[in-house]
């Protein structure tokens, strides 16, 4: 009975700490992706990266945290195909985009979350592409065991100027546009 009582005794308190700390939920990398459009002047194009790793802190079965690793190395053009494909995808993990050899993840910490009800939550969260950090807020959802986002970056904030009517005049046609769009479907 006192052994009973003692694993009793170590199983609430072990809940209590896990309740307290909060649960951590790690990410499905093989089923999760993070959905990009860039858009231009004459058209756009879109494609996926696929996360490296990543989790999800809950706390009182609410969001409390978080922090998310893209492969950058694995950018890929879906609207396109052979040497067309193959062109937009080295241009975009080049230095003049993404510069992948040199920064081959990217990476998402969540800051500041707010609660906005039905599982979805208003988040600050530190982007940092090409070694450059800069804050963003987007709306996260969760349902379940998913979790989704909607994120509009500016990429000159991270140094990626190639096309940006912001930077160059007389581009006409050629002009990228500054925000491209990240769709992230998440599985935990």
């Amino acid at each position: 009975m006192k052994n009973l009582k003692k694993i009793s005794l170590v199983l609430i308190i072990i809940f209590t700490f896990i309740t307290a700390e909060g649960q951590t939920n790690k990410i499905d990398v093989s089923k999760s992706k993070i959905n990009w459009v860039g858009k231009k002047v004459t058209g756009q194009h879109e494609g996926i990266i696929k996360l490296k790793d990543g989790y999800i802190i809950f706390k009182n079965n609410k969001v409390a945290g978080g922090n998310f690793t893209a492969d950058m190395k694995s950018l890929s053009n879906t609207d396109q195909t052979g040497k067309s494909k193959i062109k937009l995808e080295g241009h975009l993990k080049s230095d003049e985009f993404f510069g992948v050899d040199d920064y081959n993840t990217s990476n998402l910490i969540f800051k500041t979350i707010g609660d906005k009800g039905n599982n979805v939550y208003s988040v600050t969260a530190d982007l940092t592409i090409k070694g450059v950090t800069n804050p963003v807020k987007f709306d996260f959802i969760v349902k379940g065991n998913t979790a989704t986002a909607a994120l509009k970056i500016d990429r000159t904030k991270y140094d990626i100027r190639y096309g940006s009517g912001s930077y160059f005049d007389d581009l006409g046609d050629k002009t990228i546009y500054d925000e491209f769009e990240l769709n992230v479907d998440l599985i935990f």
